[in-house]
């Protein structure tokens, strides 16, 4: 029996996806719906699944995250609403996609699509981590971020910009000459729209630009230490789930 796992932060929409798959094969089991980032990756540290369908956009970030933290060898069909010119990265390297509202033909196909890569599994996922990163360079990412002091608003350049924090429930910016500002946008949010090569989230309430780490300290339990400049107003600590992807992220 076929073991699928569905990711996909709509409950609906999963839900009916689950259905369309029972109508097309009644035999695959369902092994789980997930709706978010860090449940994916919890998940696939424990269990496996012989096919993925996932969304790319999840309730706590984009899907990309989850093939840095997790090892992810599994055929992978996405369900997505990107842009063509993205989409040609799956169809090149083999790894099929759906357009969002999915038409069960459309999923029919890639199921078929699955079979044949059991049936040649040297062929189409030789390295779909490699895919996953790519297509993620290939997206827009923000230029700039607005920012409000009183009734004046400045436009500050994501160049510019040294980390992303969380405090009180707000977000925050603080740039290179050390200014900071709060900004009206989630830190899951700023995570999906800020390029992954030069900034990455080290933890829950912390994305850092690479520029602005002045030193790196190892402590206990493998977790890293960063000092920050311009400071930060709190300690900043790679969290221990992160840290594997964070040096990963620094060898590149």
């Amino acid at each position: 029996m076929i073991k699928v796992l569905i990711i996909e932060d709509e409950r609906p929409a999963a839900d009916y996806l689950e259905f369309q798959l029972k109508q097309i094969d009644p035999e695959l089991d369902i092994v789980g719906k997930l709706a978010t980032v860090r449940e994916s990756i919890a998940w696939l540290s424990q269990q496996k699944a012989d096919l993925i369908l996932m969304d790319i956009h999840l309730a706590d970030g984009n899907c990309f995250r989850i093939f840095e933290d997790a090892e992810v060898k599994t055929p992978v069909i996405f369900t997505t609403a990107y842009d063509q010119y993205a989409i040609k990265a799956f169809k090149v390297n083999s790894i099929d996609y759906l357009l969002k509202p999915i038409m069960e033909s459309d999923l029919r196909k890639s199921l078929e699509k699955f079979h044949d890569f059991r049936r040649f599994p040297s062929e189409g996922l030789s390295d779909l981590t490699e895919v996953i990163r790519n297509l993620g360079r290939q997206q827009e990412y923000q230029q700039r971020f607005m920012v409000y002091a009183g009734e004046k608003i400045r436009a500050i350049k994501t160049e510019d910009i040294a980390y992303f924090y969380i405090t009180e429930k707000e977000v925050f910016l603080c740039n290179f000459g050390g200014r900071h500002a709060g900004i009206d946008y989630s830190l899951d949010k700023v995570e999906s729209i800020v390029n992954p090569d030069i900034f990455f989230r080290i933890n829950r309430k912390t994305i850092i630009n690479i520029e602005a780490i002045e030193n790196m300290y190892q402590l206990s339990g493998s977790r890293i230490k960063i000092i920050l400049k311009p400071a930060s107003p709190d300690e900043v600590i790679v969290s221990f789930h992160r840290v594997s992807a964070f040096k990963k992220w620094l060898n590149k």
